[in-house]
This record gives structure tokens, sequence and C-alpha cells, in this order.
């Protein structure tokens, strides 16, 4: 799930607290729904008040909110970039595009937080150390690009076809949990 050696280092955690003869607690639902929420934070690198805001733009969307939550957060820019292999990990993805190494349609764009729509071309910036390290990262990737995308490797662009759906998400969250912890 995670992509750093720190985060798979503190899911790895031990089931019982420490000491001789302590026997493991059971979580609360409460507790649970936490780590629900706590999972979705960590995959998406999100801090507390972007994930209200997203819930609440969700939230005021038609449908099932908890899909909208996940869309929502599927459409970041940081995550877009992320999808299409240009970065390693998450966290580089959002450095890049907060430091202006992607254009959107042509214009630079370095907020991750931004949503891409339908039609979005998302491209490298054309300076020779960008397009060499971006196109290695891309070569070396070997992952699927989601069905919502497209990647043009040679030209290291990238084009929303659609919006993401049910089948595009494969997050192991209980979004149920997360949605009803968000709502209190």
């Amino acid at each position: 799930v995670f992509e750093s050696a720190g985060a798979l280092k503190a899911s790895e955690r031990r089931t019982q607290p420490p000491g001789m003869h302590s026997r493991p607690r059971k979580l609360s639902v409460y507790g649970q729904a936490m780590q629900e929420k706590q999972k979705l934070k960590y995959y998406y690198g999100l801090s507390e008040a972007s994930l209200r805001r997203l819930f609440h733009k969700a939230r005021r969307s038609r449908g099932n909110t908890g899909n909208a939550l996940l869309f929502l957060c599927e459409r970041r820019m940081d995550n877009v970039v992320r999808e299409v292999g240009c970065t390693k990990t998450r966290t580089q993805a959002r450095q890049g595009v907060a430091h202006g190494h992607f254009l959107r349609n042509g214009r630079k764009l370095d907020v991750p937080s931004a949503l891409v729509r339908v039609g979005d071309i998302i491209d490298v910036k054309r300076r020779p150390n960008l397009v060499a390290l971006y196109r290695g990262c891309m070569e070396e990737s070997v992952g699927a690009v989601p069905g919502w995308l497209s990647l043009d490797v040679e030209n290291l662009r990238a084009e929303v076809i659609s919006l993401p759906g049910v089948d595009d998400i494969t997050l192991p969250v209980d979004i149920g949990m997360v949605v009803e912890l968000l709502a209190r």
C-alpha cells in the first residue's frame, strides 16, 4: 500500500503492547474507522484539512459520498502524475507538481491538489533536465496506466480520457467507515 520503508515499518506493528503479561486489545469501531481514515490520508498524502475539504465537496455531489470522495482523491494532479508513471512515489509527484515541472493544457500548474477534468492534457515542462528525469522514471515504471488516462511516452504527455470509475480504485479501504467518521 505504501511506498516508503518508514511507512512499511509502521504498518508492521506488533499485535500486542509491550510488556510480558499483556493481552491484545480489540479496537473499537471508532478506532477501526480512524485507522481506515489514516490509511486514506497516508495513501494519497493528504492533510486532515484537505481530506475534510474533499469530503465536503463529495458530500455535495450526487450519488454515493464514499465513491465520490475516492474519485476526487484519484483526480488530484499529484495522483495523476504518479498514476501515469512520471514519478516513483506520490511525494515525488507532489514535489514535481509544486515546483512547476508539469503543464496542464499548456499552462504551468504548481498546485498538487488541483483536480483534473476530462480532456485535460498533462505535459512535462520542456527543459532538458526535467525531460531526462521523467523519461527515465517512465521507462523504469512497469505498471499499467489506468483506463481513464492515456499516455504518450515519446512526448511525455498524458491525457484524461474519462473520469475514474469504481473499477479503477484498488485501495483496500472501507470507505463507508471513513464517511461515517467524517460525517460526525
